[in-house]
């Protein structure tokens, strides 16, 4: 029986396979549904792009709602009590008060290891789903590896502190947030990057005592006193270090806000554009207490020219935020995101009409993106029977998909954790500054293929420890469903 269930489920997938690149143009209707429909089928294809899949019940309670009404709620998470979903969460281990090599090592794996598994039950359990599709979707957009050096230790903050509050926020305030984060200060070296001709001011800023174990301690998540960045790796030590060598400027941050954040590979900057940004955020670095700090010090306080743009010489912080400025008011910003937003939420190759409205409201609203969203998701593109069924699941929607389909109630969540791991997707360790992808040809692969048919056996089997379905028993049928090509796809 169980090889008889592979087989199918093989077959199953690899036809998944053939057919991810069509659109469902066989469902086309004589008519596009609004946002007032009340239609099953457009009900169900609103449920699945804007949450990780529905749950028993959830399409008659939408309909019920109205699907207005209820897109409108998830545009406003704050209206939804999400208490019961937030008591299921794991606690958070403190971080170790030693320097000791080895507890610091232990304490990043745990530190992953519970991340992980929260992410997962918040996509599960939470009622406010739009908004944990959009923390999913702005972590990859703003990704920092887990595995890089102390990176790790911010990811708590990083998560619920910079990304979370601000995915309906105007995008300049997520963008400054997210500058000044530490996890991502540290990830992409910003935290060393100082003005070459500044060791004389790091010396005497030495010489004052900044970077010694007497300084004030900030509090960080929960009010703990997050550990010190040890001598002599602090910012300034590091950072004198490079001035010396004529070696202070790191361009991995610039780079990376110009090419992914912002404007797009193709939004029109050039090297110096890199560079006069990299200038900018000279002195943007991470006090002892693991806290963002702008010292001055370390600051290219000289004229910059970004994008056509004179930042005036003699400034300070004022210099990054002036950049920011620019940056989130660019026609090249409002369109790189209004694309990846509709690719997330529409299709991988979005409908370019749509992409042009979406980043045309991004502009008059000054960036607003729960405005940005809106307009995505009332569309009639989004709304469209041509689009049902377009996207291929990322192995982290398929595993909280089918936590959410079967009903399933996950007790422990470290089972998930390393299937994702298995499906190519572990969770906050995606090395490149690009995060993981979400359109189908970045998953769809026959090694890929397996590991999901094995997932869905063991699901169906019960045995992944942790997960328990409700009474009635998993059943073949229960595989052959959870590994068919329309499940596999949203």
């Amino acid at each position: 029986m169980k090889s008889r269930v592979l087989s199918g489920l093989l077959v199953a997938i690899v036809i998944a396979l053939a057919s991810a690149a069509e659109l469902t143009a066989r469902n086309d209707e004589s008519r596009i549904p609004n946002p007032q429909s009340r239609d099953e089928a457009t009900i169900i294809h609103a449920v699945n792009r804007l949450t990780f899949g529905p749950r028993a019940g959830d399409v008659d309670k939408v309909r019920a709602m109205g699907l207005a009404a209820w897109i409108d709620q998830q545009l406003h998470p704050e209206r939804i009590d999400d208490a019961a979903a937030a008591a299921l969460l794991p606690a958070l281990e403190p971080p170790p008060a030693s320097a000791d090599p080895r507890e610091l090592r232990r304490f990043a794996r745990q530190q992953i290891q519970s991340l992980a598994a929260e992410k997962i039950l918040r996509a599960t359990y939470s009622e406010r789903q739009l908004q944990e599709v959009l923390v999913d979707f702005w972590f990859n957009h703003f990704n920092v590896y887990a595995g890089k050096g102390r990176t790790a230790e911010y990811l708590a903050e990083y998560e619920r502190e910079v990304i979370r509050p601000h995915v309906f926020d105007r995008f300049r305030d997520l963008l400054e947030a997210d500058a000044k984060s530490p996890a991502m200060l540290f990830y992409l070296d910003n935290w060393l990057s100082a003005d070459p001709n500044a060791a004389e001011r790091l010396a005497a800023l030495r010489n004052s005592g900044f970077g010694t174990r007497d300084s004030k301690f900030r509090f960080g998540l929960r009010g703990r006193r997050l550990r010190p960045i040890p001598n002599p790796q602090s910012g300034v030590a590091a950072a004198a270090q490079g001035a010396k060598r004529k070696r202070g400027l790191n361009e991995n941050y610039g780079r990376e806000l110009l090419e992914l954040h912002t404007l797009g590979v193709d939004g029109g900057y050039t090297q110096k554009d890199v560079i006069e940004v990299a200038r900018a955020f000279t002195g943007w670095t991470i006090d002892r207490d693991g806290t963002f700090r702008f010292v001055a010090a370390l600051h290219d306080p000289g004229e910059k020219v970004v994008l056509g743009h004179k930042v005036k010489a003699g400034g300070g912080i004022e210099d990054g935020e002036r950049v920011l400025d620019i940056l989130a008011a660019h026609p090249a910003t409002a369109h790189h995101i209004a694309y990846q937003l509709a690719q997330r939420l529409v299709a991988d190759e979005p409908p370019a009409a749509l992409v042009d409205r979406a980043a045309a409201r991004f502009r008059t609203t000054g960036g607003d993106l729960r405005e940005v969203v809106s307009t995505i998701v009332t569309s009639p593109e989004f709304l469209t029977a041509t689009v049902r069924g377009a996207k291929f699941k990322t192995p982290f929607t398929l595993v909280v998909s089918t936590m959410r389909t079967t009903g399933a109630t996950v007790s422990d969540a470290r089972a998930l954790v390393q299937t994702l791991q298995q499906m190519g997707e572990p969770l906050y360790m995606c090395q490149p500054p690009t995060g993981y992808r979400n359109t189908g040809d970045a998953w769809i692969s026959a090694g890929g293929l397996v590991s999901r048919m094995n997932f869905a056996t063991r699901i169906a089997s019960g045995n992944l420890p942790g997960v328990m379905l409700p009474a009635n028993p998993p059943s073949a049928d229960l595989a052959l469903r959870l590994g068919s090509p329309e499940f596999q796809r949203f």
